[in-house]
C-alpha cells in the first residue's frame, strides 16, 4: 500500500547488504546469508573461475589488480578482521576475483551485533578514504543533534556530514516515504526485512553505500569537491512536521520532520557561515519541502547563492482538502510555514507542494529554483492512483504545476526524462540520463555555475 498523495519511498534492508563503507567492492545479494553465529558462515563462491580468492590478509599475487584496487581490497579485508573481533564470528573475508571482489556473509537482516560491530569498525573505511582537491577526506560522520529530535517511533535521530570545500554545500533532504493513518504508520518492517510504508526510523541509513552524486571518486560529479549535509527522512512527514499525533491507542507517530531539519539547517548555519553557494536537493518528499528549506538557508546565509534542486514530486497536486487534512493537520506542518511578507494572509488549504514553489520565488526571486521528474514515475503512478487518480496523467500533473508555478512569476527550471523510472541522485543513471541531446549531469553542472540551461522535456515520454 503507498502510503500518501505524493510519491512514498520504500527503503527496504538494501542498505544493510553492503557493509558501511563498501562502495569500492561489488556485492552479489544472492549469496547473503541470515544473521552470522558462531559457526563460520559456508556460503557459495559468488564468483567462479580460477582466480577466486579469499582469507588473505592482502591481494594474492596471481590477481593483477592495481594499487588503489589492492588498497581497497586490503581495507575490505581488514573491516572483515575488526568485524569477527568484535564478535561477528561468522563472517568471512571477502572473496577476490579477475573482475573485482565480493563480499559474503552479509546478513540480510542484521542483528544488534552486526549493527554494533559495524560501528565500531567504521573508522577502517574513513582512515582510508581518499583526499579530495581540498584536502579533505570523502569519509562520512554522524551528527546526533539530541535535543527535541527523534524519529516517528521516537528513536534516535542524526543526519551525516561530510565536510569537504566549506564554501560550497549540498543540503540533501532524503526520501523515505510518508504516513497518515494507523495502518500506512505502524512500525513494521525496518528492522525485520520486510516490507515498510515509510522509514519510520534511521536504521539502515548510511550515504557510504550511495553512488550518483555520493560517489566522490567519480571524474565528473558535479558535487565532487562539495560538503554535504545528509538528512534522512524518518518521520513520514516530507521534512515539515512538528506534532505527537495518537492513530491508534497503540500507535503514537512522532511526526517531528520540521524539528528535525531545523537542527540540520542550524548545524548548517554554524558550521559553515562563509559558504557562497548552498545546494538544497531533495528526493521524493525530500524534493517537496526542498523549496521551503532553500528560502530558509537563505535567510540563514543571506550571501550565499542557494539553488533548489527537487527531484521526483512535480507530479504532486495542489488539493486544498488534502493540503488541509494531512500536511496542516495530521502533520501540523502549517505552523512551520516561514513567516514571509509573501505569506501573510495564506491558510492551511493554500499551503500544497506548488505552493512552497511559488512561496519560495517570491520571497527571493535570486534563489535558483529547479526540479527534476521522469514523466511516468512508477512510484508516483502507485501514488497517484491510491487517491483515485489516473496514473497515466502524471506528465500532464507534472507540465500542469509547472505552469502555474511559472504563471505566479516564479522561474522554475526543468529537466523532464521519458519513462517510469525512480530515483536518479544516488544511482550511476544521474550521469548516463539524456534527452534531446542534453545530459543531465551536463544540465546540473550549468545550473551550479550560475549559467542554466534551458529546459528539457522529453518528446516521445511515455514509460518504457
Amino acid at each position: 500500500m503507498k502510503s500518501s498523495w505524493f510519491v512514498a519511498t520504500f527503503a527496504a534492508a538494501a542498505g544493510a547488504l553492503i557493509v558501511a563503507g563498501a562502495g569500492l567492492a561489488t556485492v552479489d545479494e544472492s549469496i547473503a546469508t541470515g544473521p552470522p553465529t558462531s559457526e563460520p558462515a559456508r556460503s557459495e563462491p559468488a564468483v567462479s573461475g580460477p582466480s577466486l580468492h579469499s582469507g588473505s590478509d592482502s591481494a594474492p599475487s596471481d590477481v593483477d589488480l592495481s594499487a588503489d584496487e589492492e588498497a581497497a581490497f586490503n581495507v575490505e579485508v581488514e573491516f572483515a578482521h575488526c568485524m569477527r573481533d568484535h564478535g561477528v564470528a561468522g563472517l568471512p573475508d571477502p572473496q577476490l576475483a579477475e573482475d573485482g571482489f565480493v563480499l559474503v556473509g552479509i546478513p540480510l537482516v542484521p542483528g544488534a551485533d552486526w549493527n554494533a560491530a559495524q560501528e565500531a569498525c567504521q573508522h577502517i573505511f574513513d582512515d582510508a578514504a581518499p583526499a579530495d582537491e581540498t584536502g579533505a577526506t570523502v569519509g562520512w560522520e554522524k551528527v546526533v543533534p539530541g535535543g527535541d529530535c527523534a524519529c516517528a517511533d521516537g528513536s534516535e535521530f542524526a543526519f551525516w556530514e561530510r565536510r569537504a570545500d566549506p564554501t560550497k554545500v549540498v543540503l540533501f533532504l532524503d526520501g523515505g516515504g510518508t504516513c497518515y493513518d494507523a495502518e500506512s504508520c505502524a512500525f513494521i518492517g525496518l528492522d525485520t526485512g520486510g516490507e515498510a510504508a515509510y522509514d519510520w526510523s534511521i536504521y539502515g541509513e548510511d550515504p557510504a553505500t550511495e553512488d550518483g552524486i555520493f560517489d566522490f571518486t567519480r571524474t565528473g560529479n558535479p558535487f565532487g569537491d562539495y560538503s554535504f549535509l545528509y538528512v534522512p527522512s524518518c518521520t513520514g512527514d516530507v521534512h515539515l512536521g512538528d506534532v505527537t499525533q495518537e492513530y491508534s491507542p497503540e500507535l503514537t507517530v512522532e511526526h517531528n520532520g520540521f524539528v528535525n531539519g531545523s537542527a540540520a539547517l542550524s548545524y548548517l548555519a554554524e558550521h559553515y557561515p562563509d559558504a557562497d553557494q548552498v545546494v538544497v536537493a531533495g528526493k521524493s518528499d525530500g524534493s517537496v519541502a526542498a523549496p521551503v528549506y532553500g528560502g530558509l538557508v537563505a535567510d540563514l546565509l543571506p550571501d550565499a547563492q542557494v539553488i533548489v534542486f527537487g527531484g521526483q514530486s512535480g507530479h504532486v497536486p495542489d488539493d486544498p482538502d488534502l493540503n488541509a487534512e494531512i500536511l496542516g493537520g495530521l502533520w501540523g506542518a502549517y505552523d512551520n510555514m516561514p513567516d514571509w511578507d509573501v505569506n501573510e494572509g495564506l491558510t492551511a488549504r493554500d499551503w500544497g507542494p506548488p505552493r512552497f514553489w511559488i512561496q519560495t520565488g517570491l520571497h527571493n526571486p535570486d534563489i535558483v529554483l529547479a526540479r527534476f521528474d521522469y514523466a511516468y514515475d512508477q512510484e508516483a503512478a502507485q501514488s497517484a492512483e491510491s487517491l483515485g487518480l489516473d496514473p497515466s496523467e502524471l506528465l500532464a500533473a507534472i507540465d500542469a504545476n509547472e505552469t502555474a508555478i511559472e504563471g505566479a512569476g516564479v522561474v522554475l527550471h526543468s529537466f523532464t526524462a521519458p519513462g517510469d523510472d525512480h530515483g536518479v541522485f544516488e544511482w550511476d543513471k544521474f550521469y548516463e540520463i539524456e534527452v534531446n541531446g542534453m545530459k543531465l549531469v551536463d544540465w546540473v553542472d550549468a545550473l551550479l555555475a550560475g549559467e542554466p540551461l534551458d529546459d528539457v522535456h522529453c518528446d516521445q515520454c511515455e514509460p518504457s
